[in-house]
């Protein structure tokens, strides 16, 4: 209840009372599904048909996730690791399905977060000193992004999707570890450092580009939901402006949960899904030099820690919108999404203020803000590992991982 009032005073705040206007000024409203899914002509037909009336026109595939199961056939590499997974079977079919609804299709594909490939292949992990596979606290395995053969294993992925008839590749996990003891994570580089590794990220976009540009497709990436408003790198050498300037578009997962309590000066980011998108969203934004196309960041559709409805995914499209940012993309583990989040009407008529004592709302806080809280490790996000779609199976057929 408490977060229900606390977001409704930041909403109340903005509009003396009266009904917020839709939001109804995006030209890119995305939603993220899995393999699996979008593998499912039955869930696929009723996804694309939801969508359309709700009012999205863009879809985020998983093609390869972190786990590195690769649904993309033919992949010289997957194929002798045995990493192919047939989750969607024509995959050419599947894209075809969505564009013929109108919808923008993106592939997802994860980079240096590869369980599988760095187990197939130790030489291309990250070592323990001992030369063990170095895993995180989950026991995930990475390889190691300043490896070529890895870069070339993705971008080789991504220019299959290309061919499948994806108009956008986004790449995830273009980062280095950041969860468990990183400090003892040894590379193929003994001179690791920030400058190396945010070098080698850069890198590895110039080389993506030249082979995917000429394909006709864009490129994003996504980001730690944190490199909108600290520029040190954070131990994995994200530096959002650095990265920006490779790519069409940047993807920050600013998803509320996910941000340490006191952040942005606020009691508890998650109770105020608004504000830490507006402020995480105004810091993005001077780090791109205003450039609020380049921005589409990813938006928190699922609970964990407060019990989100609709109003507070909501709160967030707001946020964004009202700052001049015209993509979004939504996330929810399950891809159980919150259509009515962005239909016609306002959010809520918020009449009260948050002890509901009838007086005026609160203003909202200056703008002026204390230096970001930086977490013990870097925030985390969020992503799934999943079985075969199916719709009659309840929401724990599937585990989900904080990353």
């Amino acid at each position: 209840m408490l977060a229900l009032l606390t977001l409704a005073a930041s909403l109340a705040a903005r509009s003396s009372g009266e009904d917020l206007a839709p939001a109804s000024t995006a030209t890119l409203r995305g939603v993220h599904f899995t393999g699996w899914t979008a593998g499912s002509p039955k869930a696929r037909a009723r996804f694309a048909d939801e969508m359309k009336q709700a009012g999205f026109n863009a879809v985020v595939i998983a093609l390869k996730d972190f786990d590195g199961h690769v649904f993309v056939p033919d992949v010289p590499l997957a194929q002798k690791t045995r990493a192919y997974a047939r989750a969607i079977p024509d995959l050419p079919g599947a894209v075809k399905d969505f564009k013929d609804r109108g919808v923008y299709t993106i592939a997802r594909i994860a980079v240096f977060k590869d369980d599988h490939l760095a187990r197939a292949r130790p030489d291309l992990a990250v070592h323990f000193p001992d030369g063990a596979i170095w895993t995180n606290a989950s026991g995930t395995a990475w390889v190691d992004p300043y490896r070529e053969e890895v870069w070339d294993y993705a971008i080789e992925i991504a220019t299959r999707a290309a061919a499948a008839g994806f108009e956008e590749i986004q790449f995830d996990y273009i980062r280095f570890p950041s969860d468990g003891n990183t400090r003892l994570c040894r590379y193929s580089r003994a001179d690791h450092s920030d400058e190396t590794s945010a070098a080698a990220l850069r890198e590895f976009l110039v080389r993506a580009r030249a082979a995917l540009k000429p394909l006709g497709v864009k490129i994003s990436i996504c980001t730690f939901g944190l490199t909108t408003s600290v520029d040190s790198g954070m131990g994995i050498g994200q530096h959002l402006d650095q990265l920006a300037d490779l790519v069409d578009y940047v993807s920050p997962m600013m998803y509320p949960s996910h941000y340490a309590k006191g952040q942005y000066g606020l009691k508890d980011p998650n109770s105020d899904p608004y504000l830490t998108i507006q402020q995480g969203v105004r810091d993005a934004l001077d780090r791109l030099g205003g450039h609020s196309e380049k921005l589409r960041p990813y938006l928190q559709d699922f609970s964990l820690g407060v019990r989100y409805t609709p109003a507070h995914v909501r709160a967030q499209i707001l946020a964004a919108e009202e700052l001049g940012v015209s993509g979004w993309l939504l996330w929810n583990a399950q891809n159980h999404y919150t259509w009515s989040a962005v239909e016609a009407g306002p959010v809520l008529k918020p009449a009260l203020s948050a002890a509901g004592s009838g007086l005026p709302p609160p203003a909202l806080p200056p703008l002026t803000l204390p230096p970001p809280v930086l977490p013990s490790a870097a925030p985390a996000d969020l992503q799934i590992v999943n079985g075969p779609f199916d719709e009659a199976a309840s929401s724990d057929a599937t585990r989900t991982e904080v990353r």
